[in-house]
């Protein structure tokens, strides 16, 4: 879900201007897009109301990167029992003029997949900046509101 739809109320709000803050220290030359998904019913329905999803946008095309704009979502499960919701992994997406060029998923192997895949040290940030944004959401057991 767009995460300028999910920034209900100050705690939310304030976690994701430290995903922003905290991808930004990593690559400080990307711009945030707090509403990367289109209002259309197409992409309304791969949404998953259990993300908090942020577009990243460098000045043009990276050779380092091997993008030119990268999604982050990051997914929670909510647990049914107590309504609580808890952090379960980060994936990030990077896409150029030919579609998605790579991807990293901390949900398996922290591995990163694609046939244009980044310098090893963007890589490296990146894994750093998961490990970050799983440090900010440990903090606290009861993430989002219902």
């Amino acid at each position: 879900m767009n995460a300028s739809e999910k920034a209900q109320g100050l705690e939310v709000a304030t976690k994701i201007a430290a995903i922003v803050h905290l991808f930004k220290s990593q690559f400080p030359d990307a711009k945030a897009d707090l509403k990367p998904w289109s209002n259309d019913p197409d992409t309304l329905e791969l949404v998953d109301p259990n993300s908090i999803d942020i577009g990243f946008h460098l000045p043009g095309w990276s050779p380092r990167f091997q993008s030119r704009s990268m999604l982050v979502q990051i997914r929670f499960h909510r647990d049914p029992v107590d309504a609580s919701e808890r952090l379960i992994g980060v994936d990030t997406a990077a896409f150029n003029h030919q579609g998605q060029a790579w991807r990293l998923s901390t949900v398996d192997q922290w591995q990163l997949e694609g046939n244009y895949r980044p310098a090893d040290d963007v890589g490296e940030k990146l894994k750093c900046f998961c490990r970050q944004v799983f440090e900010l959401f440990n903090q606290n057991s009861n993430i989002l509101p219902s």
